[in-house]
């Protein structure tokens, strides 16, 4: 009887320590990225304007970051950071694909060459989505891939089991609304629009998981152009110009210094008030749908084991293309390496984080969302693979990250929206450009002046000589190219645009 009872005890102790050791379920994903969605656009980043009381509700219940970047001004390059974890000037990808001077080539107005770049992320990386699957994920993904124009670098070759609108292309070839003319998305009913799509594919993937692990990458093509919003929605934000007294108040400038200079033929502005009707229809209808997503993850009983991240790629068009959106406070837009182009919309929402209803100013990156999920899902770091990201689980459970660490940018390129080619570190509250025409330089205290318009690189030379330093030895550790001459610069061009 006594050995029955040591058996016994010890099947107990055996059970008891198992049930304690046993892991919990790992973490399901869900990350939204939405396309050239800017800082102030949503109502929790100040607008007043646009509704988003969904996406206002979701941060609200997140940790949501003050001062969150993408590792680029324009969409690829951050694309495949986000995928990476490494900076545009290491993978190569440094401005969007095929680039402006695929069709432009060298302007009179340009004083260098744009510089050559990686037309795809290489297969060679191991994506998140590649990690994350090895480890036994299902991974899905809906919408705007912009990677690489050859199908082998689409999404379905880069980690991901299910592809529903990924390919070559950066903006809907057939517009928001059916048929769309996308070889990785069916066509719907006529007039089905493209936003409402993804989310629907989204829901579905999120019905047929069965308890099982996953990650949703549900990238928008929603708000890069064609401006083009449901009509009733149109309707309703011309109505709101009128009720908040918007009508005839001036909405862009052109008393911009950047303007006289920038190339010709394009129609170069700064919009310095939100109020256009289509952009916003189009931010009411994404919000409408992350409200959709966010009920069906409650209704499937799966949001306290579901991770939610929601970034931009790049900043708020607001100086070319239509301008359909301001960024103030900050300056400039998509394609500068100013803040407005930089800067974005980001949170994550960790269920029984403490994070939740937190907000969060230190600085954090496009690179850093690889090691963060791999750290949440329980998971080897790889830092081979994300060497130029940190995990910010520490924050996220109300700590800090190990030491001050400095942001980059390296962008050798002319943009189409008037932005000019250079490199940028952030350090501190000090961040600082480096324009390649000329190697001029710009020195800006963000926490005294995040609309960047006292710069301080001639009272502060110490501050420059510091920073440039730094910026120089990560373009040499990184292997970032610098840009040559252009044969075709006319300098005698910039005098007639400055005195006609």
């Amino acid at each position: 009887m006594r050995g029955h009872l040591l058996t016994g005890c010890l099947l107990f102790l055996l059970v008891s320590c198992s049930r304690r050791e046993s892991p919990e379920p790992p973490p399901n994903f869900i990350f939204i990225l939405v396309d050239d969605l800017g800082w102030a656009d949503l109502g929790c980043y100040g607008s007043t304007f646009h509704e988003t009381p969904h996406l206002d509700s979701l941060a609200g219940a997140s940790m949501r970051f003050t001062s969150a970047y993408a590792a680029c001004p324009v969409c690829s390059p951050t694309r495949a950071s986000i995928m990476t974890g490494k900076y545009p000037a290491r993978t190569g990808v440094t401005d969007w694909i095929p680039g402006r001077q695929q069709y432009a080539g060298a302007q009179p107005c340009d004083m260098l060459l744009s510089r050559e770049f990686e037309l795809q992320m290489k297969l060679e990386e191991v994506t998140i989505a590649e990690a994350l699957k090895d480890a036994g994920y299902h991974t899905f993904f809906a919408g705007k891939w912009h990677l690489g124009q050859d199908s082998i670098y689409w999404p379905e070759n880069q980690g991901f089991e299910i592809n529903r609108g990924g390919w070559g292309a950066g903006s809907p070839q057939g517009g928001y609304f059916s048929p769309y003319a996308n070889p990785r998305l069916e066509n719907g009913p006529a007039g089905e629009n493209l936003t409402d799509r993804l989310t629907e594919e989204s829901i579905r993937f999120l019905e047929a998981q069965a308890g099982e692990p996953f990650f949703l990458y549900l990238s928008f093509y929603t708000v890069h152009n064609p401006m083009q919003g449901k009509p009733e929605l149109v309707e309703k934000y011309k109505k709101r110009i009128i009720d908040l007294g918007l009508r005839g108040r001036s909405m862009e400038t052109t008393n911009r210094e950047w303007i006289k200079t920038a190339p010709p033929g394009g129609r170069f502005v700064e919009r310095i008030v939100q109020g256009h009707p289509v952009y916003a229809s189009m931010i009411e209808t994404l919000d409408t749908n992350i409200g959709k997503l966010m009920g069906k993850v409650e209704a499937l009983g799966i949001a306290s084991n579901t991770i939610i991240i929601f970034m931009s790629d790049n900043g708020g068009l607001s100086t070319s293309e239509g301008s359909p959106t301001s960024n103030l406070p900050l300056r400039a837009g998509k394609g500068w390496l100013y803040e407005g182009g930089i800067r974005e919309p980001m949170w994550i929402k960790w269920p029984g984080s403490g994070s939740e209803g937190q907000t969060c100013d230190v600085p954090v990156t496009s690179t850093d969302f690889y090691p963060t999920i791999l750290e949440m899902a329980g998971l080897d770091a790889m830092p081979e693979q994300h060497m130029d990201g940190i995990s910010l689980v520490p924050l996220l459970k109300g700590g800090a990250l190990p030491g001050e660490r400095s942001l980059f940018w390296h962008y050798p390129h002319y943009s189409n929206q008037g932005g000019k080619p250079g490199a940028a570190i952030r350090k501190g509250n000090y961040k600082l450009i480096e324009f390649f025409e000329g190697q001029a330089v710009e020195l800006y205290d963000l926490s005294a002046d995040p609309g960047e318009s006292k710069d301080l690189s001639a009272t502060n030379p110490e501050k420059v000589n510091e920073m440039l330093r730094v910026l120089h030895r990560w373009q040499v550790e990184v292997g970032a190219r610098g840009m040559d001459p252009n044969p075709a610069y006319d300098p005698a061009y910039r005098r007639e645009k400055i005195n006609p």
